[in-house]
């Protein structure tokens, strides 16, 4: 099973909010960023400082898909 960080992307253009100022606002590099655009492995820290730096939930910015490319 792997995760998609396609919602966050969609979140941050439904606020106004660019890439740049969620790294400065969740204090991580723009590495974490980059790691998100690829579907690759985020630590769960960085996923909680994005959670409180947007006062959301972590079923807002990630989905899990099988290996399929299906929703889970």
């Amino acid at each position: 099973m792997a995760v998609t960080y396609k919602k966050l992307f969609h979140l941050l253009i439904d606020r106004g909010i660019q890439t740049t100022e969620l790294t400065e606002k969740a204090g991580f590099s723009a590495n974490i960023i980059t790691r998100l655009k690829r579907d690759q492995y985020v630590s769960l820290d960085s996923i909680e400082k994005i959670c409180l730096a947007l006062d959301c939930k972590v079923d807002d910015i990630l989905d899990f898909i099988d290996m399929n490319g299906e929703r889970k």
